[in-house]
């Protein structure tokens, strides 16, 4: 029986790769990889000739089976997206799920991810946080900011250059202009940068500059003042005779 690899490459830079990562690539019977591409140039830049195999979320519904068996029947496979570590809002689950149903071996090597540098970066408090991902593009992203508004732990969203204003204007109606918040962009890239501010001025740098590159948005979670307040609201909704009756009661 094989094993299956899953590989975290370069979310910029390229010399974040580990000395590990770069051996399993070259010992392994083929290379899966979101956009061969892509993958491609990774690999010739540090001079690796191996098989690769596009695996990617237009076909990974037909393919997980397939190659979850030619792991069980004794090749080994790496995964790699293209930027990352694979499953991480990218393809990866479906191959995962379907090799660990068939009993295989799948190893994770630790690596990059943008995530973590764009938290650690952000002054946002990160010992407690809920990662996010992409909220959806047009249907469900304003019930999703919405089940988030008393969210006390810092938030982490991915995002697109060309819908961070939107989802800036969003976070404003959702979580008020005063929230503090951070946006990082082109993590570990030449033109890295940190945006810090509240809602409101992060919107409004954003309003001036044009968004580029990809970004990784992190919202301070509500503070357990307001979370309090809201849920005395809540109780008052869903139970009004029972503070009827302690009215009529004083009187």
């Amino acid at each position: 029986m094989g094993t299956l690899y899953l590989v975290p490459t370069p979310v910029g830079n390229l010399e974040d790769i580990t000395l590990r990562a770069l051996r399993i690539l070259k010992e392994v019977d083929l290379i899966l990889a979101e956009d061969t591409r892509t993958s491609g140039m990774l690999l010739k830049h540090y001079e690796i000739k191996n098989r690769l195999c596009a695996h990617h979320k237009f076909n990974e519904h037909q393919t997980a089976e397939a190659f979850a068996a030619r792991i069980e029947a004794g090749e080994n496979v790496a995964l790699i997206s293209d930027a990352g570590t694979p499953a991480i809002s990218d393809p990866g689950f479906m191959l995962v799920r379907a090799c660990a149903a068939r009993g295989v071996r799948v190893e994770c090597l630790p690596g990059a991810t943008a995530f973590v540098p764009a938290l650690v970066s952000s002054g946002l408090p990160c010992d407690r946080f809920t990662f996010e991902g992409f909220l959806p593009q047009k249907k469900g992203r304003a019930s999703r900011l919405e089940a988030l508004r008393e969210e006390t732990r810092t938030m982490i969203f991915y995002e697109s250059p060309f819908r961070v204003v939107k989802t800036l204007h969003q976070f404003l109606e959702t979580f008020g202009p005063e929230r503090p918040m951070a946006a990082a962009r082109e993590i570990s890239k030449l033109y890295e940068e940190c945006v810090r501010g509240t809602v409101a001025e992060v919107l409004a740098h954003f309003s001036e500059h044009e968004p580029k590159g990809e970004f990784v948005l992190l919202v301070g979670g509500a503070t357990e003042e307001k979370k309090k307040k809201a849920d005395g609201k809540r109780e008052k909704k869903a139970h009004p005779q029972k503070n009827n009756n302690l009215n009529d009661t004083a009187e």
